[in-house]
């Protein structure tokens, strides 16, 4: 009841209007996805309770998932990671005729998808937070490189690049003070490091800055397939067709979401493939099946949903963008983990009943509101990025008044263009380097519980069992990317770079390379996503 009182506060349902709102504009418009605008507005949560703070940023992110089907459907153009499934099926519905059913199933599958994650994650958090109540320093050492290990490599198309990335990110999370010790470590005797490098200046740099850098060199131009949408809610074979899909769909995105490194794109992936194999005729996806969009839709909605649930219980967001919020709680004095459901009840129960409201909000918004969302692509990406770097310099500015933080944030949002051009993802950076102070401190811990001994990791039940768990990753994906060939990777990357020139890689997610087990057999019949659909439309013209 306490969760209810704070999410029906007047504040906090404005707040969670705002977040939705946001999210849907930022999914509409190519160009900020979720993890460049939480990045950006990271300033603007200091003066919010933090409760508020959370539940506009998550509103945000769960919202863009609605957003990014519009120009999926549309334009064939993902308005954000997780829907660049969504335009196998939605841009041939569109073409036919079909897009007002098309953007109303994913309406009404993302409500149930989100939905369905905010009831598990009711049902779940707290028994999960019991649980990890009773982990010590070699547990959370283990869950941290769980974590990491899962982003950098299992999520992500260059596993070396990604742990490069990684790499970077827990030296510089080194910078500053020993958290044991308390020397100072790589200040090189200048003041403003000796607390380390502020994360908000560097995500804000690497997701912010870059990005509108990024922007700026684009010069596509796009056409939309229809101006205006009509017949929006999908007839009773549309329901039937559908509903199976999105019963599906929930399940499989909630217990994708909980897994870190889940995310958005492989729920989705999974998803269209579960559903071309299980069709009698799977020659109609590609073609514009209704089961292509309604179930990959429902199931990237509801893994944005139960990602909150490592992120609340154990302290370990699943993703970049949760590490974003993960982030906004720690500026706010508040630590994530098993006692923040009795130390911050508001912040727990509050943010999931925020949840309920948010997605009610956002299946108001999206289906009466579609025509006017539309009109917003009319925007030009130069107006929209002037005014958004002038908003970032201006924000981290305002949190220490430092000038020392706009040049963090210059250097970063330069460092992340360049990453863009070569290929490096920021988003294993900026999760390391937030994981790292956990990592290292439970590591030291560890060490000074054991005497040194390495085998506190493996000797303890619940530390050994997620040490047992990665290896057995690790063995699964290096077996099923052998049996894959080169083919398959090629064919994969194609469709990286094609999402990446669409999307621009905002919410740090891409394809992966073992998107599904069966992979490796390809066919009509197997189930696998037709990667090269991926690609931009046939009415994307450059100038």
């Amino acid at each position: 009841m306490q969760g209810l009182e704070v999410a029906l506060q007047p504040t906090n349902v404005l707040y969670v209007f705002i977040g939705v709102l946001i999210g849907t504009v930022i999914g509409v418009l190519p160009g900020l996805g979720p993890t460049a605008t939480i990045a950006l507005l990271l300033p603007l949560t200091y003066d919010l309770e933090p409760a508020t703070a959370v539940i506009m940023l998550a509103g945000i992110y769960y919202g863009s998932m609605y957003g990014g089907t519009i120009t999926s459907v549309l334009l064939k153009l993902p308005g954000e990671a997780a829907s660049v499934v969504t335009t196998f099926d939605g841009y041939q519905m569109a073409r036919q005729g079909r897009a007002g059913p098309a953007l109303g199933i994913a309406a009404i599958g993302s409500f149930v998808g989100g939905t369905v994650a905010v009831i598990g994650l009711t049902l779940m958090a707290p028994f999960l937070a019991d649980v990890a109540v009773q982990f010590g320093p070699p547990e959370f050492f283990a869950l941290t490189v769980l974590a990491i290990l899962m982003v950098t490599y299992l999520g992500t198309r260059s596993p070396l690049k990604s742990l490069a990335m990684a790499a970077a990110g827990l030296l510089l999370a080194t910078v500053g003070q020993d958290p044991i010790e308390g020397q100072q470590r790589y200040t090189f005797d200048t003041l403003q490091l000796w607390d380390g490098l502020d994360f908000v200046a560097i995500a804000m740099g690497l997701f912010g800055v870059a990005e509108l850098l990024h922007q700026l060199e684009q010069t596509d131009n796009v056409q939309l397939i229809t101006k205006k949408v009509k017949n929006i809610l999908p007839t009773r074979k549309d329901m039937k067709d559908s509903a199976g899909p999105i019963a599906r769909g929930s399940v499989v995105g909630f217990f994708i979401g909980v897994l870190p490194g889940g995310g958005g794109v492989i729920s989705s992936l999974a998803s269209y493939a579960m559903e071309k194999k299980r069709a009698k005729d799977p020659s109609r996806f590609g073609k514009g099946a209704i089961e292509g969009v309604a179930g990959p839709e429902t199931a990237n909605n509801a893994s944005s949903t139960s990602a909150f649930i490592p992120l609340l219980t154990l302290g370990i967001p699943a993703n970049v963008v949760l590490a974003l919020i993960f982030g906004a709680l720690l500026v706010q004095g508040i630590t994530p983990g098993p006692q923040l459901i009795n130390e911050h009840p508001d912040i727990f129960w509050g943010v999931i009943m925020s949840m309920y409201i948010g997605n009610v909000m956002l299946l108001a918004l999206n289906m009466p509101l579609v025509g006017i969302f539309i009109q917003m692509l009319r925007v030009r990406q130069g107006i929209l990025a002037s005014f958004a770097l002038l908003v970032t310099m201006a924000g981290v500015y305002s949190i220490n008044n430092d000038i020392f933080d706009m040049w963090i944030v210059l250097g970063f949002g330069v460092i992340g263009w360049m990453m863009k051009k070569t290929g490096f993802e920021p988003g294993p950076l900026v999760l390391a380097f937030v994981l790292g102070p956990i990592l290292e401190s439970s590591f030291r811990r560890s060490m000074l519980l054991s005497d040194g001994s390495f085998s506190i990791f493996v000797s303890r039940p619940y530390s050994g069992a997620v040490f047992g768990l990665m290896l057995v990753l690790l063995v699964a994906s290096f077996i099923g990317k052998r049996r894959a060939g080169d083919s398959l990777v090629m064919r994969v990357d194609d469709a990286n770079a094609a999402a990446d020139a669409l999307v621009g890689d905002r919410t740090g997610e891409s394809l992966p390379i073992d998107a599904s087990s069966d992979a490796t057999k390809g066919g009509a019949d197997s189930g696998v996503v037709d990667v090269d659909d991926a690609r931009g439309p046939t009415d994307l013209r450059r100038r």
